[in-house]
């Protein structure tokens, strides 16, 4: 890495890690950062983060001041007050915003920023709002105010071509390209004139328009050129003649969320009426404040129709009398405003004034040429792009006014997408916290990966609604994997990423002992030496969870029923929100013990924060309230406890939650095969609250290929990990096979009962927790190692779920009691 480090100072050593500062971003990010380390933080796009010393000036100024409500004339109000205008001021100078000219209103954020704008702006039945399609949904939002007036709403793309600017030496309506999208009105009213064909002509002297687009692109993250400020305000975007516009008509809107971290719009030299930003963006604390920008004669035309706590100079309650005040942020601001976190602003610009706007635009850029570059050198060993970037032209990497911002997907040597959950997953078992999805921009992601309207509404349709796990749908991705430096990233996290995406998604050929070569992304799960030796396969341990996510308990035997093994996860805990707890949510859920005593039909519940243990009846019929609820997609009737249950599950996890038992499903999975050989899982079977499969299946012996694997894989000095078949929550265990022969099995009897493999079963981040000494301890492994050979289409598969085949025949309701029993054969096909 010293060489690659060399070589990068090469090229970017005067830009990157502040040469002009008093320290650099490297002994920045040690002293400062030290909750970082061991962590690769690359979503700088959706949150900065906030340094140590930042928040301990903001809680040293909390500590030492008293600032009180400043509607006020205390002496607390006073404080709090002149902290407010200082921080106006600091906003203002940040944007190079005149105070002669632009007010800064706080808000809640950019969202209600923009939302203030549309609720408040003159829209008429002639006004029309344009946007570009690389606009995050807030901004999207606007366009509810302006149809709902009678106004036009119209998207439009703008290319630019920025060789053209290079050889006129001064900006132009010919250096931008309009297309429209088809015009948006509630109203069968005929298009006004001044929307037409994307012309921005007048209408009226009184009529308003707005223009909104982003100075950076949160998809994509392409930077706007600021100079469409004065063209579209002018009306020449489109080249009409001079005298057939007037100035004023037009009004501009930024949204700089995104982009003021790095490059905040220079409003004086491109004078928008409104800016919006967000300052968790810039320097990550305080959340839940942001600002407009406001140009002083936008401001006066914004109708604000609320008034409430400091709007007004004076109100009467039984009498239409109200009278606001003239100042227009007491005007614009409800309520009282946060001021606390307001006087916290100015330890959050002084790191940013330390090291100036244009150095940290600079260094970030430094590290995204970089890596971009570095990615599309990336090649499969057939020579085909493992990474496809977007809204960045390869010819265009050695800018270093390209955004700190990389949008990508990733292919498969077959030409086959990686999901992005598929790489969200990897890189959490690498330390690297990133961004996924479509990143609340609908018409960017649409845009740059070719998803018709017919394919946005095909997804709906088939389920896919924003953050969920729907990542490729009919061969086409629906969203995207983003990263994006700030000011404190490092030469080192842009490193580890490209040596994440090398390990984890690049096929390259290994060489074996016999000199035979072997393509890692063809590897079979399956050891089909495996197939050749027929072993003594036998039951070794048969577990029980009664309660989903907690502790489950061994037997020597146990009936089976129709919904696999009797008793198993059949009652759940519920949260106060209806949500369902796991494990993953709640890691208190794993100190809970459980027994059945079938002689004595009672579930004991044992937990090391209750003294007594809770005894539940098995076959009492409980009057409590029966109600249906939804687990993960599938309706069940569930019958509730009392509230002393209730109460004791409650103090035993620290939560409220609500104790279920599974009465019925109306769930049911399929135990044959459909086409092409694949499980279908909709038949009879009944499910009790597992999240798919009845059982889960652990070979001993591919356990103990994990534990080698993960011996060899912590060579590096740091502690060995070690995992029994335990850490899986297997109901069966088997032992006598081979490693991972149990992937190719279709069938298996164990005495006189008989299953289906169900395939593979995906694993998750809950086999890195495990209880010691009664604390939890979340670790990478063993899942990261398993990700290194495990991985299919996405999935990291360990052990086998199965399905039990009851015996059910016809119309036949009534089924002969099977038992399992530890010792029992196993017999497997694979056919």
């Amino acid at each position: 890495m010293e060489q690659s480090r060399e070589e990068f100072l090469e090229q970017f050593g005067a830009d990157y890690g502040y040469p002009d500062a008093p320290r650099g971003v490297d002994q920045m990010r040690a002293a400062d950062f030290k909750r970082l380390q061991g962590t690769v933080y690359l979503d700088h796009a959706g949150a900065a983060l906030y340094s140590e010393p930042q928040m301990a000036d903001v809680v040293k100024d909390l500590a030492s001041n008293v600032y009180g409500n400043p509607h006020s004339q205390s002496d607390s109000s006073m404080a709090a007050t002149d902290q407010v205008t200082a921080a106006r001021h600091q906003v203002l100078k940040y944007f190079n915003a005149s105070p002669r000219d632009y007010k800064c209103i706080f808000t809640s954020g950019a969202t209600a920023a923009l939302k203030l704008v549309g609720e408040c702006f003159p829209w008429s039945r002639e006004s029309c709002y344009m946007y570009t399609m690389e606009n995050h949904n807030s901004v999207l939002g606007i366009r509810e105010y302006a149809l709902s007036k009678g106004a036009t709403a119209l998207a439009v793309d703008i290319e630019e071509d920025k060789g053209l600017e290079k050889n006129h030496g001064s900006p132009s309506s010919d250096l931008f390209k309009i297309s429209r999208h088809s015009n948006q009105r509630r109203a069968g009213d005929v298009l006004p004139q001044n929307c037409q064909n994307g012309s921005l002509s007048v209408i009226s002297e009184t009529n308003r328009n707005l223009f909104a687009f982003p100075s950076e692109c949160n998809f994509s993250g392409q930077k706007f050129n600021l100079n469409l400020v004065k063209l579209i305000k002018e009306g020449n975007l489109v080249g009409l003649p001079s005298q057939q516009q007037q100035q004023g008509q037009w009004m501009v809107l930024i949204d700089a969320a995104k982009g003021c971290a790095t490059e905040p719009p220079n409003l004086d030299v491109y004078p928008a009426d409104f800016v919006v930003c967000s300052f968790y963006k810039i320097f990550g604390y305080p959340t839940g404040l942001g600002a407009l920008i406001v140009k002083n004669e936008a401001a006066s035309l914004l109708n604000k129709t609320y008034f409430s706590g400091g709007t007004v100079a004076a109100s009467i309650a039984d009498i239409d009398f109200v009278q606001k005040r003239k100042s227009i942020e007491q005007v614009l601001e409800d309520g009282t405003i946060s001021f606390l976190s307001i006087a916290s602003l100015q330890h959050g610009f002084k790191i940013i004034e330390m090291l100036t706007t244009s150095a940290i635009a600079r260094h970030t850029s430094s590290l995204a040429t970089y890596v971009r570059k570095k990615m599309l050198d990336m090649k499969h060993k057939n020579k085909k792009n493992v990474c496809i970037i977007y809204g960045q032209e390869a010819s265009k990497v050695a800018d270093l006014k390209t955004s700190p911002t990389i949008t990508f997907n990733l292919k498969r040597e077959d030409g086959t997408w990686f999901g992005y959950r598929e790489v969200e997953k990897l890189a959490s078992l690498s330390g690297i916290h990133l961004r996924t999805g479509c990143f609340c921009n609908p018409g960017a992601c649409a845009k740059y990966l070719g998803l018709s309207h017919s394919d946005l509404v095909s997804n709906f349709e088939a389920g896919h609604v924003c953050w969920d796990d729907n990542d490729v749908i009919n061969g086409k991705p629906t969203g995207a994997v983003r990263i994006s430096f700030g000011y404190i990233s490092t030469y080192q996290d842009a490193e580890e990423f490209l040596k994440f995406l090398q390990s984890s998604f690049l096929s390259k050929p290994i060489a074996f002992s016999n000199g035979h070569m072997l393509n890692m992304s063809t590897l079979n799960l399956v050891d089909n030496q495996s197939q050749q030796v027929v072993p003594d396969v036998r039951l070794q341990s048969i577990i029980i969870y009664p309660v989903k996510s907690c502790q489950g308990f061994s037997v020597q035997s146990w009936p089976l029923a129709t919904g696999g093994l009797k008793y198993d996860r059949e009652w759940l805990l519920q949260g106060s929100g209806g949500e369902i707890l796991t494990q993953k949510k709640v890691p208190e859920l794993g100190s809970i013990r459980t027994l059945i005593n079938l002689e004595l039909g009672k579930l004991f519940v044992e937990s090391p924060k209750r003294k007594d243990k809770l005894q539940i009846s098995l076959l009492e019929n409980l009057t409590h309230l029966t109600a249906e609820m939804d687990v993960y997609g599938q309706r069940y009737k569930v019958e509730s406890y009392d509230d002393k249950v209730n109460t004791w599950f409650s103090e035993a996890i620290g939560r409220h939650c609500t104790f279920m038992r599974c009465s019925s499903s109306k769930n049911s999975i399929c135990t044959s095969t459909g086409k092409n050989g694949r499980l279908c899982r909709d038949t009879r079977s009944k499910l009790s609250f597992v999240n798919e499969g009845q059982l889960l299946l652990i070979s001993e012996e591919s356990v103990s290929d994990l534990n080698s694997r993960l011996s060899s894989s912590n060579g590096n000095g740091t502690q060995h990990v070690v995992v029994d078949a335990m850490r899986f929550r297997p109901n069966i265990v088997i032992s006598g096979s081979t490693p991972y022969r149990e992937d190719n099995w279709k069938r298996l009897h164990i005495g006189d009962a008989y299953f289906t493999s169900m395939g593979g079963c995906n694993r998750c981040q809950m086999i890195n927790l495990h209880q010691n000494a009664g604390q939890v301890i979340k670790s990478k492994e063993p899942l990261a190692t398993l990700a290194s050979y495990r991985r299919e289409k996405g999935k990291i598969l360990f052990g086998i779920l199965l399905n039990y085949e009851d015996g059910l025949d016809g119309e036949e309701e009534t089924v002969a009691e099977r038992w399992l029993q530890v010792g029992q054969e196993v017999h497997a096909s694979t056919e």
